[in-house]
């Protein structure tokens, strides 16, 4: 039997603090209503809010914060640093993540990962031990990447211990708290999953709905017949079955409720192998087969 999870679960991280096993995303949100919708969010249970630099709205929808009462140390809050309007490197990384700190005028940051591996690889260097050391000011609590390869992710293992070596021990080279892919039941990122899991890190999977696309489907309309459930129901328990934070995103109050309505089923090990494919069909972007000096 599935472990039995609530919209309170949480999981503990490398960098001993703990993160939300739901997340709200925030991706696409249009800034006007970024603070209302993670208002809602919060209203209704969600304790993790996942932005980026590039989404531009990180400063309202950190905003939803204050304007829902929940305090701010029961809120995970993450953003992340762009690497395509500014080249990824390490003063701009600095710099990004005091603006990220001025706009949503927090205290400090739970969460701040690499976006994506582009940029090289002194680059990716850089931008990494700017956070191991926005980790030691205090402004950033945990760290970590996004849509890295297994490359890119055996190229930062080698630089971790590189930095520790150069700045006196183990621990000064930073710890890889999450990582965050495209993962839903075609595209599983076994590779990845196993690489992470292995050492801790905890693994967000975003399109964890696949925008819809994959609505129809009749293997998943036939779970969700059987519990009461819509296909996103169906698709985000999976997620959660499989060990994965996912992040889900909306903008319709109802629709938000639902997305956490995942606690009173369980799939059955079986549904959660049968629902799993062999398909490797991203619907958004894919870095993670970049090569390294991409």
């Amino acid at each position: 039997m599935a472990q039995k999870l609530t919209l309170q679960s949480v999981v503990k991280l490398n960098s001993g603090y703990t993160i939300p096993l739901l997340g709200f995303g925030v991706y696409q949100t249009a800034a006007a209503v970024a603070t209302d919708v993670c208002k809602e969010a919060l209203k209704i249970g969600y304790r993790h809010i996942d932005s980026a630099s590039a989404y531009r709205n990180q400063g309202p929808s950190a905003a939803g914060i204050s304007a829902s009462g929940v305090p701010r140390e029961e809120v995970f809050f993450t953003t992340k640093v762009p690497v395509r309007e500014k080249p990824l490197g390490y003063q701009n990384t600095l710099d990004l993540v005091d603006i990220a700190l001025k706009e949503t005028k927090l205290d400090y940051l739970d969460l701040v990962l690499i976006h994506s591996p582009y940029g090289g690889i002194e680059n990716r260097k850089g931008a990494w031990k700017a956070l191991v050391e926005s980790v030691e000011a205090g402004k950033v609590r945990s760290i970590g990447i996004s849509n890295y390869g297994v490359h890119h992710l055996n190229e930062l293992e080698a630089y971790i211990k590189e930095l520790e070596s150069e700045r006196g021990g183990a621990g000064k080279g930073g710890v890889i708290s999450v990582g965050q892919w495209e993962i839903h039941p075609w595209l599983p990122r076994d590779d990845i999953v196993q690489w992470c899991h292995a050492r801790n890190i905890a693994v967000q999977a975003y399109c964890p709905i696949v925008r819809g696309e994959r609505f129809g489907d009749p293997k998943v309309i036939a779970v969700g017949k059987k519990y009461g459930k819509t296909e996103a129901q169906v698709l985000l328990r999976w997620s959660l079955q499989k060990g994965l934070v996912p992040l889900i995103k909306s903008v319709t109050p109802s629709r938000i409720a639902e997305n956490a309505d995942l606690y009173d089923f369980e799939l059955t090990e079986e549904e959660v192998k049968d629902l799993t494919t062999t398909e490797y069909s991203p619907c958004a972007w894919d870095p993670t087969v970049e090569p390294l000096d991409r």
